[in-house]
């Protein structure tokens, strides 16, 4: 028995669906909490989507347990491919006062996961001063502190690793996605790297360039 093929209109509606799910893929981050519709489009069309994003040059990164999915550059499997292909996703060098906040976040996450807790982590801003006062040398100016978290928090916010809870502008939610970009091996290392935060900020403060 022969199959019967998909009429022009049933292919032209999927590539539309297909469509509405690799915009916004493209854009950024896809959660679930947040759009729930958006997500279920995409776990039916997941397959269609990695094949589509591979001719991009890019991979389907998708956590059905977290409810995120985003887009990656592919390894490239030689230097020659890695100069050829230009990169849809670009690279983001950070500064190192948001590589500390993005660690000591990522391990706060770690901790509230291990205590069996809420799955959500909320933090103060208050809070997220006192993770990072105990790596400043003594005397730091307080205001001055303040000031830099904010902007290192503002930033960090930019990126998708937090969010601020609507109608308190002082109370953010760990994005659970950081999981996926600072990965159990990484924070496995965690003590070591924090010695050497800790020797950079003898030398220096929480400044820096983004």
């Amino acid at each position: 028995m022969i199959g019967k093929h998909p009429s022009v209109a049933e292919v032209e509606e999927t590539d539309a669906d297909l469509s509405t799910v690799v915009i916004p893929l493209l854009k950024g981050v896809i959660y679930q909490d947040e759009n729930p519709v958006l997500w279920n489009g995409l776990l039916n069309l997941q397959t269609r989507v990695r094949d589509y994003v591979a001719v991009l040059g890019l991979e389907l990164m998708l956590d059905e347990a977290e409810g995120y999915a985003f887009l990656r550059s592919r390894p490239a499997e030689d230097e020659e491919q890695a100069g050829r292909l230009p990169r849809l996703v670009a690279r983001r060098r950070l500064s190192f006062p948001v590589s500390l906040l993005l660690a000591l976040l990522r391990k706060k996450l770690a901790e509230s996961d291990a205590g069996g807790g809420d799955t959500r982590l909320i933090l103060s801003r208050d809070e997220v001063v006192e993770l990072i006062r105990v790596f400043l040398p003594a005397g730091s100016n307080e205001t001055r502190l303040i000031d830099q978290v904010d902007t290192h928090l503002n930033k960090v916010a930019e990126m998708g690793f937090v969010r601020r809870l609507r109608g308190q502008e002082k109370m953010f939610e760990v994005r659970r996605i950081i999981k996926a970009f600072i990965d159990a091996q990484w924070l496995a290392e965690f003590d070591q790297r924090l010695e050497e935060y800790r020797r950079q900020l003898m030398t220096g403060d929480l400044s820096g360039d983004e």
